[in-house]
């Protein structure tokens, strides 16, 4: 399991979300973000998912 990064932001740069979860791969740390921020009313908000390799798998601006 690898470890991945899911951040949330406000316009203005205020830090809504900072978490970690583990998933198998990036695909379904995809799905598994993309969850996240929907079950918290986060999906609009600019967010990223970050891998722990650094590349981004999740990004909404």
């Amino acid at each position: 399991m690898k470890k991945y990064f899911l951040t949330v932001f406000e316009k203005d740069g205020n830090n809504l979300l900072d978490e970690t979860f583990e998933a198998k791969n990036d695909a379904e740390a995809k799905q598994i973000g993309a969850e996240k921020l929907e079950q918290q009313g986060y999906s609009e908000h600019t967010h990223r998912c970050v891998a722990p390799e650094g590349h981004l798998i999740l990004f909404h601006r």
